[in-house]
């Protein structure tokens, strides 16, 4: 879905996943700035919004999510997974209901094999499911935000935000007086900042749970069975996640910010030293510089110093293994 406000003055397109909404407009540290102050919202209208109505929504929900949702009172804002029989994650929903029906967005482009897989589980539940990406755009407002969320609109209340399920056709209209708008890039920085993973950032075709810090906020650990339980528990109870996710402070005198998927290294081993992992999200920060998410093997001692290609790299946990 391409966003009406990428007619706004000063509107750079944003590439990859995030294409279709502003990569920012203009000036990517006040945008920063300004929602770290609590102004302006983000559009996020390239998500994809998913809708599951009916009177057996919440406990069928919780037959299929990493989340405890079989009481999900209305209003209140959770996260859940998807994972395989093997308990990689395959889904990431941000979930609210509103007490006939439950809403989730998700990542671009990835509501259709969701909604896929939920079709094949409704067996005799009384459950509708629908793909709703084009009648409703999805809104942030930054935490300490006092903009108007106009009546009648679904909201998803955070520690770090409000997520609106806006009308689509009403997005032109509600950013002429709900601004400044900020880039997907500002939003992206502050998410680095706060640790919080994003599917295919942070993720791969074998990421677990434990390993970037879901375990609580999107699995809850005393539900009853879903797929890929078997390797929550084995690994809560028994084991280690083989990685964990860490927080990077990388050398601002570089350039260019490493890509996704640049490899690590131990600095003492240099550039040829084995690969202990891999950068998943880099971004340049309005007060911290640029910063990053990383994957690493568990065994990293965290007060390493790193390599990410050639630029230096110190680390914060996030996970503790």
């Amino acid at each position: 879905m391409k966003s009406p406000l990428l007619s706004l003055p000063g509107a750079v397109p944003a590439e990859g996943v995030d294409e279709g909404v502003a990569a920012h407009y203009g000036d990517l540290f006040r945008e920063q700035r300004a929602l770290a102050d609590g102004t302006g919202f983000v559009d996020l209208s390239h998500r994809g919004v998913v809708a599951v109505s009916g009177e057996d929504r919440l406990s069928w929900l919780h037959l299929l999510l990493t989340q405890h949702v079989s009481d999900l009172p209305p209003g209140h804002a959770t996260e859940a997974l998807v994972l395989s029989a093997h308990g990689h994650i395959e889904h990431a929903l941000y979930l609210v209901d509103d007490g006939t029906t439950t809403w989730a967005h998700v990542e671009p482009d990835t509501q259709e094999a969701l909604i896929a897989y939920l079709e094949s589980m409704k067996f005799f539940y009384r459950v509708e499911v629908a793909d709703r990406t084009s009648e409703f755009a999805v809104v942030h407002l930054p935490a300490g935000s006092i903009a108007e969320v106009p009546e009648g609109v679904v909201v998803r209340e955070m520690s770090y935000g409000r997520d609106l399920f806006l009308p689509r056709g009403d997005l032109e209209s509600y950013a002429a007086r709900s601004g400044p708008v900020a880039g997907i890039l500002a939003y992206e920085a502050l998410r680095v900042e706060n640790h919080r993973p994003r599917l295919g950032f942070e993720t791969d075709h074998r990421t677990i749970p434990h390993e970037l810090g879901w375990i609580g906020t999107a699995v809850h650990l005393q539900k009853g069975c879903y797929r890929g339980q078997e390797t929550v528990a084995r690994v809560q109870n028994l084991g280690k996640p083989p990685r964990r996710l860490v927080f990077l402070h990388l050398d601002g005198s570089e350039v260019h910010l490493p890509p996704h998927g640049a490899e690590l290294r131990l600095a003492a081993e240099g550039p040829e030293g084995r690969k202990i992992g891999f950068i998943t999200t880099a971004v340049r920060h309005h007060e911290l510089g640029p910063i990053a998410l990383a994957l690493v093997k568990r065994n990293v001692p965290l007060d390493a110093p790193l390599m990410a290609d050639a630029t230096a790299a110190s680390q914060e946990a996030v996970v503790e293994v």
